[in-house]
């Protein structure tokens, strides 16, 4: 399962998903800007204990958390969980 935390005016978000969906990955996505407000402060708070710090997009594959635009690891992480 791959879950995205992501800023719907993020221009490293928008190419994240961009790519999953050319790769046929299926994820979960929370735009974290345009979520309500209960979603958005579980997710902000969520996010900054995976990353350690407030940055978009977090992308969690299984128990690992990526930040930042980083396919190439993504995908490592995806064959390790297969």
């Amino acid at each position: 399962m791959v879950k995205v935390y992501a800023l719907s005016t993020c221009p490293w978000c928008k190419k994240l998903k961009q790519f999953l969906d050319l790769k046929n990955i299926a994820y979960e996505c929370v735009d974290v800007d345009t979520a309500e407000a209960g979603v958005q402060k579980a997710a902000l708070k969520e996010v900054d204990r995976l990353a350690g710090e407030r940055v978009f997009p977090v992308t969690v594959v299984g128990g690992r958390a990526f930040k930042g635009y980083q396919p190439e690891r993504i995908v490592e992480a995806l064959k390790d969980e297969a």
